[in-house]
């Protein structure tokens, strides 16, 4: 074998195994490259109690509790399912009911997230792409001069 071609197979052997490496990785991440996860989503996923996620969608009206040492617990629903948080700490300005929010934290059994981070929406039109189609789904939103069924602009 010359010394051009002892190159050339040098070469396609490191960028298989490149290749190789880098698909491993994606196909890893594949399911946490997600800026957060619908309350739907998780209910359908089946998420292990323990496993880290990023809660999003919106504080359902009437579910924000709170308790001694700034213990708050709150509802996110997507408007077809809601899950429980748990949250300790000062929540931003902008939380409240009927709001956006992402929770970040671990799922407990029984399905609780118990938030280490909780992220209110910034922006009064903004709502993330995922809850406008669950909100969609579920007859709840409402297009035009509502952002979401009931509340005025």
């Amino acid at each position: 074998m010359t010394r051009k071609q002892r190159r050339l197979v040098l070469i396609g052997v490191s960028l298989s195994v490149l290749g190789v490496a880098v698909a491993l990785v994606l196909s890893a991440l594949r399911d946490s490259i997600v800026f957060f996860n619908s309350p739907t989503d998780i209910v359908e996923k089946h998420v292990a109690p323990g496993t880290r996620i990023r809660l999003g969608g919106l504080v359902e009206d009437g579910s924000v509790r709170r308790g001694d040492n700034l213990r708050v617990s709150f509802k996110v629903t997507d408007g077809k399912t809601d899950i429980p948080v748990i949250y300790q700490g000062i929540v931003p300005d902008l939380f409240r009911e009927g709001q956006g929010v992402v929770a970040e934290g671990i799922v407990e059994p029984g399905g609780t997230i118990k938030a280490d981070t909780v992220l209110a929406k910034h922006d009064e039109r903004y709502m993330p792409k995922e809850v406008v189609e669950a909100l969609k789904k579920s007859g709840r939103w409402k297009e035009g001069n509502q952002d979401f069924a009931g509340d005025k602009k």
